[in-house]
């Protein structure tokens, strides 16, 4: 069944299990049932209408956190194949890497988080853990998806040794400073690749970029001299640059991971998990490229007016929000007015929590609309 997969990839029988036990299915290995999960969630589907950096409402094609989370997968999947690792739990992983994003992009998870300093603060992985945990209802035994231990240590790629420790077996990597799953590993830099590479995109379609500016670059400048004959094309140029560039990445990615697997001494998932560095990683001259990339579309791109108005909308709608539904829990839906209730009679529970968990749901159309709501502000 797995004659595919190599020795250090995850195996579905070797799974370190769910929370709540479950009959196995006859049709589907428990990292398909992960992903098919995932697909069905309410909050996967949210994602359509989650900004990934910028909404421009003249322009249907920009990306949402839905098509940024496919793409991811896309990316991921073709990787875990030439590698031999399990293509299955690569993509349940990267389709639910962004499931926590709260409304108006990093802006967003930013201002949510200065909202929840008092109350243990806001941070979109651990969301994302909380809602395939507990928030999703979808089953009559169990609350949230009860995905597998290696679904779940993928999601959480970051945590803070004090929060590791109230997390169980998932948190002790952080602990112990171990290494997840290489497919955990995968997914990780392939979100890094895809935001990378198509948040040019999104630049160049808006025109808020120009393949010009990137000829201070030696490794661009030899891209744009190969697709020169294009340039009477614009877009078609600037779908070649995009192109080759992120085929670069993978290509190395793939390449400099096989040297590591064999540097490193890798036979199998307790060599991985064992290991002090991570594997799967660029090579030094790609790991440079991606830096200069992301500094420069920081400084080019995320700090534009076009895309900061984004922030001044999080700053301007997400505390009126959450100031609100503090003074005012009665006015949230139902289910989260009880939880809400529930929390404030529970010693070491913090009800805010349960506003956050609302907040960070919702979409930007539907946050802006809860907005005018309570503002009146039509």
């Amino acid at each position: 069944m797995h004659e595919n997969l190599a020795p250090y990839a995850s195996c579905p029988e070797n799974s370190q299990g769910r929370i709540f036990h479950e009959e196995e299915s006859q049709l589907r290995s428990c990292f398909q049932r992960d992903r098919d999960r995932i697909i069905h969630s309410s909050a996967f589907r949210r994602l359509d209408r989650k900004t990934q950096v910028f909404v421009d409402p003249d322009k249907d094609n920009v990306r949402t956190r839905l098509t940024h989370s496919l793409e991811v997968s896309q990316i991921a999947r073709t990787i875990a194949r030439e590698l031999g690792l399990n293509e299955d739990l690569t993509e349940a992983i990267c389709l639910a890497h962004d499931l926590g994003h709260p409304p108006f992009g990093h802006a967003g998870q930013e201002i949510l988080n200065e909202c929840m300093l008092p109350y243990g603060g806001f941070e979109h992985n651990l969301q994302s853990l909380r809602i395939v945990d507990l928030l999703e209802h979808r089953y009559a035994s169990f609350l949230g998806l009860n995905l597998t231990f290696e679904t779940r240590e993928g999601i959480l790629k970051h945590c803070d040794q004090k929060t590791a420790l109230n997390l169980g077996e998932i948190g002790k990597r952080f602990i112990n400073r171990t290494q997840p799953s290489l497919e955990a590993q995968l997914a990780n830099i392939a979100d890094l690749i895809a935001y990378n590479h198509h948040d040019i995109d999104d630049g160049l379609r808006a025109k808020i970029l120009n393949i010009n500016d990137f000829i201070q670059f030696d490794w661009a400048k030899s891209v744009i001299d190969k697709i020169e004959k294009n340039k009477d094309f614009p877009k078609l140029m600037n779908y070649e640059f995009v192109r080759i560039l992120l085929n670069l990445a993978v290509l190395d990615l793939i390449e400099e991971t096989k040297k590591n697997l064999i540097r490193f001494n890798i036979k199998n998932t307790k060599d991985v998990r064992s290991s002090e560095k991570t594997i799967v990683s660029f090579s030094d001259n790609l790991k440079n490229i991606q830096d200069e990339l992301k500094n420069f579309l920081m400084q080019n791109f995320y700090l534009n007016d076009q895309v900061k108005k984004l922030s001044d909308q999080a700053e301007k709608v997400i505390p009126k929000l959450f100031n609100f539904f503090l003074a005012n829990p009665k006015n949230l839906p139902p289910y989260f007015y009880e939880q809400f209730l529930l929390f404030t009679k529970s010693p070491g529970q913090e009800p805010a929590r349960i506003i956050c968990d609302y907040i960070a749901g919702m979409t930007d159309r539907f946050a802006l609309n809860h907005y005018n709501e309570v503002t009146n502000d039509k």
